[in-house]
């Protein structure tokens, strides 16, 4: 039960990872291909803040608590290797690249701004505001 519980906390982990990195290239192909269902305000926010929340843990050395959550499921499954299932390996040797720390931050906060600077330049549509087809 612990093996599979951490294996799906790759997937999720995986899932958001996906997320971020997919959506910066759906806004960032929508803004140019003017697709106007990236400037949705609550696609936008969550994207940004999820962003936001990996840029800010890695600054502030903060581990991860779905990376925390996994080796505790992997402890008490009493794995000392990685030997969850196929796709749970691959996930996690997809989401778990061998580089130094700072590696890390520099790539997440280069990230980050590349998200600030696409919300910048390709608005979100705030839910609050009146279009035109509202006037009318």
């Amino acid at each position: 039960m612990y093996q599979m519980s951490a294996d799906l906390i790759v997937l999720i982990h995986l899932a958001y990872a996906s997320f971020v990195v997919l959506g910066l290239l759906a806004i960032v192909a929508g803004a140019a291909f003017r697709w106007d269902w990236v400037r949705n305000f609550w696609f936008r926010v969550i994207h940004l803040l999820l962003m936001g929340i990996v840029a800010a843990e890695s600054v502030f050395g903060v581990p991860c608590p779905l990376t925390v959550w996994e080796k505790q499921l992997r402890d008490a499954a009493g794995q000392t290797t990685y030997a969850g299932s196929f796709l749970g390996k691959f996930a996690h040797d997809f989401l778990f690249i061998d580089a130094p720390e700072w590696a890390f931050t520099a790539a997440y906060l280069a990230f980050f701004v590349v998200v600030v600077w696409a919300f910048a330049v390709s608005r979100p549509r705030w839910p609050w505001a009146r279009t035109t087809r509202d006037a009318g």
